[in-house]
């Protein structure tokens, strides 16, 4: 019965969207898998040097998404880049307003989040061994 769980977090990830902003196209790094990215709440605890690989911005309609499935897209997103670390920017919820006018239109309303890719040089045999595991 794992096929329920799998297909339940595809819909709650699936409809959530990340675009990527590179800042520098000169970098080159190697793909890595979305569980070698780790998860930072702000600059100061990477705790290590770092080098910014690209802006992310994800969206998703708030009723099919959560901020656990924009966060994992962002971290998707940041691994098809080559990065091993997001900071994370935050997620914006649309005001109850706009909740209310979206579902009795039947429109919906989205929920927004930013992020930054980064490479932790430090952290790469880490992010390697995280993904060998998968």
């Amino acid at each position: 019965m794992r096929v329920i769980p799998l297909l339940l977090g595809g819909v709650l990830t699936g409809c959530v969207s990340t675009n990527a902003a590179v800042l520098d196209n000169s970098i080159r790094l190697v793909r890595t898998c979305p569980e070698g990215v780790q998860i930072f709440t702000a600059p100061d605890k990477v705790g290590k040097p770092y080098q910014e690989v690209a802006l992310l911005n994800s969206k998703g309609e708030t009723g099919w998404t959560s901020e656990g499935g924009m966060i994992n897209s962002q971290r998707q997103k940041a691994a098809q880049l080559g990065a091993n670390g997001i900071i994370i920017g935050g997620i914006n919820e649309p005001n109850p307003g706009t909740k209310i006018i979206g579902a009795l239109l039947g429109t919906g309303s989205e929920r927004k989040g930013k992020a930054l890719a980064i490479w932790v040089p430090d952290d790469s045999a880490k992010s390697r061994s995280l993904c060998r595991r998968k």
